[in-house]
């Protein structure tokens, strides 16, 4: 579990309803108009820019990344590829059956090794692959930043609603509170709809797009120099540029 991004979602939501409840009831800042025409013209402007398919997909996707942590270590990746080509040069492909690999990108390359695919259907096949994982990826953070966007707009929206009811009804005291809450309250849905979910959970799959697009990179060229029977020291010369400079300038000086 990602424990900064619940930490984030709980502490943004502790610090709202800390400020609705010393000024007031609860209650008050529920309308049901409001709602709607947050979350309904949200949903419907992003369906109308997606296929629904993707959106759907967006939504599944976003929930996994936002409470997944999952952790890219180039070094240790390196060092374990560097690890899987001495296993090779001493017993062969075959050796690599009973390897237990963690990440399943680099495990499937791994498999295709053992099976005895060529170099360029190995290459071929995953980066197939890598570029349809991206592409996942990248949808989904453009989903979410449209539903970012349009959620402050349909706020907007509701607000000129409100003041129109308002404005319409001026006669009538009583009519007043409920068109000014909705005026006020699409407003604040919007914001919090925005701000809080959709943006941050944007942000972090464009985030996990660069970390999964640098990840897969080192996998697929660890796999072609395994494939091609390099030594483990070569392996590490070779995917060394893949490390920040920092760790580079260690090894640097420890060598």
């Amino acid at each position: 579990m990602d424990l900064a991004t619940i930490i984030g979602i709980i502490v943004a939501f502790i610090v709202v309803l800390a400020a609705i409840f010393t000024g007031g009831d609860f209650m008050t800042f529920i309308n049901i108009p409001s709602l709607l025409i947050v979350f309904g013209g949200a949903i419907a402007t992003t369906v109308l820019r997606f296929p629904l398919t993707g959106v759907l997909g967006a939504f599944a996707l976003g929930g996994k990344t936002v409470f997944s942590n999952k952790n890219f270590d180039a070094r240790e990746t390196i060092d374990e590829m560097a690890r899987l080509s001495d296993v090779i040069r001493k017993n062969g492909p075959l050796g690599l059956e009973g390897v237990p690999i963690e990440d399943t990108f680099l495990a499937k390359g791994i498999q295709y090794i053992a099976d005895g695919y060529d170099a360029e259907f190995i290459k071929d096949t995953m980066d197939r692959e890598r570029d349809l994982n991206l592409e996942r990826l990248e949808e989904g953070a453009r989903v979410y930043k449209a539903l970012g966007d349009a959620a402050p707009a349909f706020g907007m929206i509701g607000t000129l609603v409100g003041l129109v009811q308002m404005l319409s009804t001026m006669d009538d005291p009583s009519t007043i509170g409920p068109s000014m809450a909705v005026a006020l309250l699409t407003t604040l849905y919007g914001a919090m709809i925005s701000n809080m979910i959709c943006l941050p959970i944007a942000d972090k799959l464009a985030a996990k797009f660069k970390i999964e697009e640098l990840s897969q990179n080192l996998a697929i060229d660890g796999i072609l120099q395994i494939r091609a029977n390099k030594s483990p020291d070569v392996i590490k010369d070779v995917l060394v540029s893949y490390l920040p400079q920092n760790l580079r300038d260690e090894d640097a000086e420890a060598a």
